[in-house]
């Protein structure tokens, strides 16, 4: 097989991945990011291809697919790899922003399942001011939008229960 059509059949694997979880075919949307990432390794060496890049794009996918699916350890994960890549090279107002911002909010999403709730409020934050920053386009925007607000609520709201009975908080207690 040539470079040239591995490239092609990996993108076209990312592609088919994206498509499925647009439609909210989790499960396949993660094989097909696995299958799109199993193509691109396939090259042979010294061939250039921005391995790390394509491997965030499908971890991206990845991430959402197991938050659909609630796997949310795994989520967690495929998270993580993507993020170690976009924190240091993503571009919010590329295409790739798009995939960046589902990373922060699947994330965040997976951490308020989990039960991490001050990480899972920090990336729905980081998440709605990705939104908001990103110029163009942004399928889903405004359902994330509104899921944002609906787990912030619930976060803070939950917080606020967890106070003992008589509780100030500094501000309360100096003014």
């Amino acid at each position: 097989m040539k470079p040239l059509k591995e490239v092609a059949m990996s993108y076209m694997a990312l592609s088919e991945a994206q498509k499925k979880l647009e439609e909210g075919a989790y499960g396949e949307a993660a094989a097909e990011s696995s299958k799109a990432m199993d193509f691109s390794k396939t090259m042979p060496p010294g061939e250039t291809f921005d391995h790390e890049g394509f491997d965030a794009l499908c971890y991206a996918v990845l991430a959402s697919a197991r938050a659909g699916l609630g796997e949310y350890d795994a989520c967690l994960e495929a998270a993580g790899r993507a993020l170690h890549y976009f924190n240091r090279r993503g571009e919010l107002q590329q295409d790739e922003g798009k995939q960046w911002i589902a990373v922060v909010f699947s994330r965040g999403v997976a951490f308020h399942e989990t039960g991490v709730y001050d990480e899972a409020l920090k990336n729905l934050n980081m998440a709605g001011e990705m939104i908001t920053e990103r110029k163009g386009e942004l399928p889903g925007k405004e359902t994330m939008l509104k899921e944002i607000e609906r787990r912030k609520t619930m976060l803070l709201e939950g917080e606020k229960s967890q106070r003992k009975p008589g509780y100030k908080a500094w501000w309360e207690f100096w003014s």
